[in-house]
């Protein structure tokens, strides 16, 4: 034996040695390159520095005497209108004309337009709805049905005397599935209704197919059906599916009232979180000295960001990530690349960042005592771009913050559920605003002008506008931003012409008092 193998010169050591030094060295290069290439691609993990920083500082520093406080929580005072109530029983039609499909895409809320117009189609054709198919989303890659979404025994109740709904086909019909539409053109499918089609359409082209097959699939369905020239029976009933009818599965009403209690009463808020609690929660009597908070709707996700084509202050790595992504889902196409931040930020067409929300609130008078509730997907930024909306507002909370794993678990990665577990809490809480327009948005504003709510709705333009004055002093700003909002915290507006009913709901759902 040589001696060299007694020693630590060992050569079988030594090269294993210098292997994991080298291999060690490697490690650490590589994660760094890939950290700092990755940072390029996905600007979530870069620091993302305020914009505003002049107007921060100030927002922060700010103090709301306690008489704006109070103008700012009181409810809206009466405006003259109220829900329109059924004066006449509806009657079933004596026979029905056979069964009408329809399969929704979207998110959840432009499925839940397309619901209402879905049973308003049936009881044009005097047929029976089959409980509308929901297309796998593309975006959320959510697969949740009508049922895992809607209670759909309250759903058929309700309007039990207004038109006939199944759950399912019967059996001589269990061939018209979504996979048999998608395999060939299939005489029962109607594939080409227009965008905000008549009824008279419909009669002219549904109609027959429904008498010489016994069933008709319409897809696509989305906004398939004209806001205008409709009976006022048709109208009212849209109408009561979309207020009356669909109601969320008990699970998600169950965590929604446990989350508005919460928000509510936060004191009582650690020892409440567990599933076990969550009944007696929601059962237990009201309580005095209830708390006010306001549902931020932050609607701020990679897709949103990618599609407005605007500059929201990440560098250039967020830039190159954004238009690579515009590159791959809509081969750069983007309807308003031509136009430069300034100009789309001018018009209105940029969406507000968390901070500038943040400051829009600020400047609304909103204070550090203000629990906010944060209704959202999920960030694009992630934390870094939330964090100045959290220094304006400590006590901001969200469904992870107020929810325990265990009570979260049935809507876990379900992005569906997700919205409507929002949807519940923003319906519900004294103040709702939207950092831009969208079908939630939308959707909200017109169910809480249905019940008279306050709801502020930001002024794009003039916040653009704002935003883009570096110089502006906090005074200036904040009274702008009053002066530009005093109409727009929930005052009652009719629909016009071509209008959402379900944005819009007076004068179509509603009556003057």
């Amino acid at each position: 034996m040589e001696p060299g193998y007694l020693n630590h010169g060992h050569p079988c050591r030594a090269t294993t040695l210098v292997t994991l030094s080298f291999l060690l060295f490697t490690l650490v290069f590589f994660s760094s390159f890939t950290y700092a290439s990755s940072s390029s691609v996905y600007p979530e993990l870069n620091p993302i520095k305020p914009r505003h920083s002049r107007l921060l500082r100030s927002a922060v520093q700010r103090e709301t005497p306690t008489s704006q406080l109070s103008e700012l929580w009181s409810p809206l005072e009466s405006q003259g209108w109220k829900p329109y109530v059924e004066s006449n029983k509806p009657t079933l039609p004596e026979k029905s004309e056979g069964y009408i499909q329809v399969f929704l895409d979207g998110g959840l809320n432009q499925q839940r337009m397309g619901i209402c117009d879905a049973v308003a189609v049936a009881k044009i054709l005097n047929a029976t709805l089959v409980i509308p198919y929901l297309e796998l989303n593309p975006v959320w890659r959510d697969s949740s049905s009508f049922m895992d979404i809607f209670d759909v025994d309250h759903f058929i109740d309700v309007l039990k005397d207004d038109i006939s709904i199944v759950k399912e086909l019967p059996g001589e019909y269990s061939w018209s599935t979504r996979e048999y539409y998608g395999l060939a053109i299939r005489e029962t499918r109607i594939k080409a209704a227009p965008v905000h089609a008549s009824a008279h359409w419909y009669l002219e082209n549904v109609l027959p197919v429904l008498q010489s097959y016994g069933i008709a699939a319409i897809s696509p369905f989305s906004h398939r059906l004209s806001f205008d020239n409709l009976p006022m029976d048709i109208q009212h009933l849209r109408c009561k599916v979309n207020f009356e009818a669909l109601i969320f599965v008990p699970h998600i009403r169950t965590l929604g009232d446990a989350l508005i209690s919460r928000l509510r009463y936060p004191e009582g808020s650690a020892g409440e979180m567990g599933s076990n609690n969550l009944q007696e929660v929601t059962s237990a009597p009201a309580r005095k000295n209830a708390g006010k908070f306001v549902v931020l709707h932050l609607r701020f996700d990679k897709d949103m960001a990618a599609h407005s084509a605007c500059d929201f202050g990440g560098g250039k790595g967020e830039k190159l990530a954004l238009a690579k992504y515009r590159q791959v889902i809509w081969q750069g196409r983007v309807l308003n690349s031509q136009f430069t931040d300034e100009e789309l930020r001018s018009q209105g067409r940029c969406p507000m960042t968390p901070e500038e929300v943040g400051l829009l609130l600020a400047a609304l008078g909103f204070d550090n005592s203000t629990r906010l509730y944060l209704a959202s997907h999920k960030v694009y930024g992630g934390e870094a771009r939330i964090s100045t909306l959290r220094e304006l507002f400590p006590l901001m909370e969200d469904k992870k913050s107020l929810a325990s794993s265990d009570e979260r678990a049935q809507i876990k990665g379900k992005a569906s559920l997700l919205a409507a577990l929002d949807y519940y809490v923003g319906l519900h809480s004294d103040i709702f605003i939207s950092a831009s327009p969208g079908n939630m948005h939308n959707a909200l504003v017109g169910h809480r002008t249905y019940l008279n709510l306050k709801t502020v709705r930001p002024n794009m333009a003039l916040m653009g506008q704002l935003f883009l004055n570096k110089t502006i002093e906090w005074s200036e700003f904040q009274d702008a931003v009053v002066e530009g909002h005093q109409s727009r915290q929930g005052q009652l507006r009719l629909r016009k012409p071509k209008q959402s009913i379900y944005t819009y709901p007076a004068p179509d759902c509603m009556c003057q008092a």
